[in-house]
């Protein structure tokens, strides 16, 4: 049954100008066809099982409260606000949490500054798991972190144009990909990839897909720009959902044996349904806060549904 995807899967292997061979054939095939080969690909290596995570038990914990000093175009620390300290969460007793989810506001040089509260962060991790983001790390950083971390949710680009548009950043990718190896030197790592990071535009995210199939990856989570007032990104319309279940079906294709998550970050409404039911069609194992219309389409699949609630690196 699966025998016909093998030229496809062997040709991403091959170098072809900006992008390899393989993602120009998925980006260029007929769109229902690639969701019938990725889902034939999740079949082939997966069991009939989709996860439903509704992460209530996992606390969002701010090291740096809603200060950043980047400033990102897709953010502007607006998320930041509804997280709570590390103080605040070590202060209080513990309630329905299981995990921690650590983030902050970054420094000017992409990196959230996690080891300025190293002792209270070591506190928090004798109370449950640390899923930390980390953003760009020295290896002397990734090693020490990795002392109090059970996983790093990073995220990965893939190209400097991105990198600079929305965290104005001088950083290059080549500085992402050394910083997700010392991590992964050291300690789980999930790469995230957002579809439509820079403007809504699908830009950098196929060669981040390139990127990473030269590294080892245990899991790929995908979250999606959601346009955010108060953001300078704030007037454009995030990628349109058949782009988005393309990304996903081609990220399967191309890694038929890792899990693939679409993560918390997305838009909601009639945009979520949509989007959530191709992503099942491309073979994801694990949505976030799945749309309705999801649990019908799993049916629908045969799938077998569980339900966690924690953080979906976690």
């Amino acid at each position: 049954m699966f025998a016909f995807l093998l030229p496809l899967l062997y040709s991403i292997e091959v170098q072809a100008g900006k992008l390899p061979e393989g993602i120009m054939l998925y980006k260029e095939s007929d769109f229902d066809s690639l969701l019938d080969q990725a889902w034939e690909a999740r079949q082939a290596f997966f069991p009939n099982r989709i996860e439903f995570t509704a992460p209530n038990r996992t606390l969002s914990v701010s090291v740096t409260g809603s200060d950043c000093s980047l400033n990102c175009s897709h953010c502007s620390g607006v998320y930041l606000r509804n997280m709570v300290s590390v103080e605040k969460a070590l202060a209080g007793k513990k309630g329905r949490e299981r995990s921690y989810l650590v983030s902050g506001g970054s420094t000017k040089d992409g990196k959230v500054p996690l080891l300025e509260k190293w002792l209270e962060l070591k506190e928090l991790a004798s109370r449950g798991a640390l899923n930390l983001h980390t953003g760009l790390v020295t290896e002397e950083e990734a090693r020490r972190l990795s002392e109090i971390a059970s996983v790093v949710s990073f995220d990965f680009i893939g190209d400097n144009e991105t990198i600079a548009a929305v965290y104005g950043l001088s950083a290059s990718v080549e500085d992402y990909l050394a910083s997700y190896r010392y991590l992964q030197k050291y300690t789980s790592v999930i790469p995230h990839i957002c579809i439509g990071l820079n403007a809504g535009t699908i830009k950098s995210e196929y060669d981040a897909l390139h990127l990473l199939k030269q590294e080892a990856v245990e899991a790929i989570s995908m979250i999606i720009f959601r346009p955010t007032e108060g953001t300078a990104f704030s007037q454009f319309s995030p990628p349109v959902p058949e782009e988005v279940a393309r990304f996903i079906a081609t990220a399967r294709l191309m890694f038929p044996l890792t899990p693939l998550y679409l993560g918390c970050m997305r838009p909601g409404g009639r945009y979520r349904e949509t989007v959530d039911t191709y992503a099942l069609r491309a073979g994801v194992n694990k949505i976030v806060l799945p749309a309705p219309a999801a649990r019908l389409k799993a049916d629908e699949l045969g799938l077998q549904i569980s339900i966690s609630e924690e953080c979906c690196s976690l």
